[in-house]
């Protein structure tokens, strides 16, 4: 009998496949026919429970009643960050929810972060690899959702002990130094000719830049206009990746691509890499030439000279691909959340502003060898941590085995997720949760490299992002130059009016851009 359901199912879902094409230009028709397949999916699935032996029930979390054949699909909204933390204080801080056919636990309390990021982490350091990530076969190389293998361990190993190591980051700091002096510049200019600048975009040209410096030794972007265009590139990538996505619920449908997110990031994947390809190919011709070629001390000459990890071509690509889209994004939407949340509280500038002026001096350019000097932007990064993290799930984890957390059942193949934006608004953690106050952190050991589980806005355990050490100096180097080298003032707003509104992808990013006219300060 089961032979014959999936035998049955098979022959529905190829029909489907190739009817799907005709029926793209046709969204009504294409809509009824997924939920059509749906219901036969479910369909099958429940008469082949009659024929299955029973199994008495887990004790799984408790969660919100959802609707037949969807679950609770419907219920998570726009912002499922923010939906999933009222849910969440219905439900408790161990949640389960039903999103079609898969199971997902969500943890919304650094106690429930803890059991996944440490105690149970070595039952849940795999992904669930939505179906955006297997666009041009991306999930098979991408380091942040392969599985953890002997591949995982090498690249994890190469980030860590060369890319990112503190070694090779304090060799490669004049290269961002210079990135820096060149983003005053280009302020500076605007200041002088008193028009508003858009922080996200100058802090995206940037971080790109700098990364493309560290890794390449060359700029990826030279002009605003271009640095639109990839930072749309990237945003995209994110929100597809972050799109509720059918095939994802119902696993049956990932051989049609419903919605096409699977068809578009490929096509965003193959851009970003074809770019990377041409990059290396230019480098490998000037190592021919051994006697005059004179070494860059960047990344892509080290990965090159590293014969114990074999990074070839394709690895390189690949690997540039995640520390890309991952490291840009992240950073600017720390950077623009930072400054908008600064703009909007202009006490907390000014004290900004007399740090760097009594530690570092008025208008000077901050130095990675400065951070450690500086408590109060310290915590100014921290508290936009803590109330915009970069990802508010975090990525998915799957876990390999069923096991018992607090009381309750984690089955085996469900989806995980950390609801760190929740835990930042934790009033059993933090108090006043909803003001921005960087106070609270200066006499606090809260840190956020995973071992404080209040704060985890990079994850921990054995999949905390490799990226840190790179991201927390490229944050620093961007905020300080806000701060210390110009005043800003809005443009037909009062800062109590800017609108902090949220746009939920697979990142945080602001509603509405952070426009601001930069002004020389007068000495």
């Amino acid at each position: 009998m089961r032979s014959e359901l999936y035998k049955l199912l098979c022959w529905i879902c190829c029909t489907f496949s190739y009817t799907t094409y005709e029926m793209e230009t046709n969204s009504t028709l294409f809509f009824t026919f997924t939920v059509l397949l749906i219901t036969i999916i479910t369909f099958l699935k429940a008469l082949k429970s009659l024929f299955t032996p029973n199994k008495s029930k887990s004790n799984l979390p408790p969660g919100p009643k959802g609707l037949p054949l969807v679950g609770n699909l419907l219920q998570l909204g726009a912002k499922p960050h923010q939906t999933l933390a009222t849910l969440a204080n219905i439900h408790g801080s161990i949640m389960s929810l039903k999103l079609g056919q898969e199971t997902t636990i969500v943890m919304s309390s650094a106690e429930a972060a803890k059991g996944v990021l440490q105690i149970h982490d070595h039952f849940l350091s795999n992904r669930k690899i939505p179906d955006a990530m297997r666009g041009s076969s991306h999930d098979h190389f991408s380091l942040p959702f392969m599985p953890v293998s002997q591949q995982w361990r090498e690249l994890r190993k190469l980030c860590n002990e060369l890319l990112f190591s503190n070694k090779n980051l304090d060799a490669t700091q004049g290269l961002r130094s210079k990135k820096v002096r060149e983003l005053y510049s280009d302020i500076h200019r605007s200041s002088l000719k008193g028009e508003p600048v858009n922080i996200g975009r100058l802090a995206f040209k940037t971080t790109i830049n700098q990364l493309s410096n560290t890794i390449y030794s060359e700029d990826f972007l030279q002009s605003a206009e271009k640095a639109g265009e990839m930072k749309e590139l990237v945003t995209n990538i994110m929100k597809e990746v972050g799109r509720p996505n059918l095939a994802d619920c119902f696993p049956v449908l990932k051989m049609i691509d419903p919605h096409g997110i699977r068809r578009r990031t490929g096509s965003y994947f193959s851009k970003l890499l074809n770019i990377f390809k041409s990059l290396i190919h230019k480098r490998l011709e000037l190592r021919k030439d051994a006697a005059g070629y004179c070494t860059k001390k960047d990344m892509l000459d080290a990965m090159l000279n590293d014969a114990q990890h074999k990074m070839d071509i394709v690895k390189i690509q690949r690997l540039s691909l995640d520390l890309f889209v991952a490291g840009t994004d992240t950073v600017t939407s720390t950077v623009e959340w930072a400054m908008a949340e600064l703009l909007h509280n202009p006490h907390v500038m000014s004290k900004a502003k007399e740090e760097l002026e009594r530690i570092i001096g008025k208008d000077n350019l901050v130095e990675e060898s400065d951070i450690a000097k500086l408590p109060y932007l310290q915590a100014i990064v921290k508290e936009t941590f803590r109330l915009h993290p970069a990802v508010p799930l975090l990525l998915p984890r799957k876990a390999e085995v069923e096991f018992e957390m607090h009381g309750y059942t984690i089955p085996k193949g469900a989806q995980v997720l950390i609801n760190v934006w929740a835990i930042g608004r934790d009033p059993n953690l933090w108090e006043k949760p909803r003001l921005f106050w960087p106070e609270r952190f200066l006499e606090s050991e809260i840190d956020f490299k995973g071992r404080s589980f209040e704060l985890t806005p990079f994850g921990g355990g054995r999949r905390i992002c490799p990226g840190l050490p790179l991201a927390i100096r490229l944050v620093f180097l961007m905020l300080g130059l806000f701060i210390n080298s110009f005043d800003w003032e809005l443009q037909d707003i009062q800062p109590e009016d800017m609108n902090m509104d949220e746009n939920f992808g697979l990142t945080l990013e602001k509603a509405q851009p952070v426009l601001a006219i930069p002004i020389i300060p007068k000495h």
